[in-house]
């Protein structure tokens, strides 16, 4: 089976006309799917601004028609997990597609991403394992809630599209809790441990579907099946490709 590409795109340096012609120009492209980053402030990915994540998914929703969508990652502290399990049904039922709900741990209080935290006086955990945890709960709590038949959560949306969870990772124990209670893993192609977290995942035997995704700054030779780090990826397993553009997307 062939790897799946697909494109992200940050909001920082283009307004809603020009991501949303973006989006389409991935569509017509033949990408499988476009992915947000999901931050408060444009300068944390070198941009001006940048638009709430759910917002401009559900945006794109209605203005494409077949691309799949995508958050890598949704931070599980920007919103309660409630909200944000409800913000990623939300778009799959929109959409009428599969949705890619990338979750992750957020950021230490240290980290160069911490002062957008900071800035709203939003919750930042220092403790990694905490933060691990509340990953843990939400991949936990969207089982439950999109899976019931207990009763427990009446009328929450539950879309004909169950959305499919990838956790970002950055640590041996993620890559374990996305191995057993999520849909695929996701890891920075660069990362000087990626293939610790990968093989530490496959030790947990995850399911036959399981998701193997890589994200790597975007390089329209990537989308070459026989470029040399595309083969490097097949042999490490991957089986989607998420090519990063951190400055201006993409139009017609």
């Amino acid at each position: 089976m062939s790897t799946v590409v697909d494109y992200q795109i940050t909001s920082g340096h283009a307004d809603w006309p020009h991501l949303r012609d973006s989006a389409q120009w991935a569509e017509a492209n033949g990408f499988g799917a476009i992915w947000v980053v999901d931050h408060l402030a444009g300068s944390s990915m070198g941009g001006n601004q940048s638009y709430e994540a759910f917002t401009w998914l559900g945006a794109m929703a209605a203005t494409t028609e077949r691309i799949e969508l995508g958050s890598l990652v949704t931070n599980v502290w920007n919103r309660s997990i409630g909200t944000s399990i409800v913000g990623a049904a939300t778009v799959a039922e929109i959409s009428e597609r599969r949705f890619w709900f990338g979750v992750g741990a957020g950021t230490s209080p240290l980290s160069s991403f911490a002062w957008e935290q900071h800035a709203v006086n939003a919750p930042i955990e220092p403790a990694m394992e905490r933060r691990h945890d509340r990953v843990e709960e939400l991949l936990e709590l969207s089982s439950r809630m999109w899976g019931d038949t207990s009763g427990e959560f009446p009328t929450f949306m539950t879309p004909q599209h169950i959305p499919r969870r990838i956790v970002g990772v950055n640590s041996v124990r993620l890559s374990q809790i996305a191995a057993v209670k999520a849909d695929g893993i996701n890891v920075a192609w660069a990362h000087p441990r990626r293939d610790e977290f990968l093989a530490a995942c496959r030790e947990q035997s995850p399911a036959p579907d399981f998701e193997w995704t890589t994200y790597v700054t975007y390089d329209p030779a990537l989308r070459d099946e026989e470029h040399p780090t595309r083969q490097e990826m097949a042999s490490r397993g991957i089986t989607r490709v998420i090519l990063l553009e951190t400055g201006v997307p993409h139009v017609r």
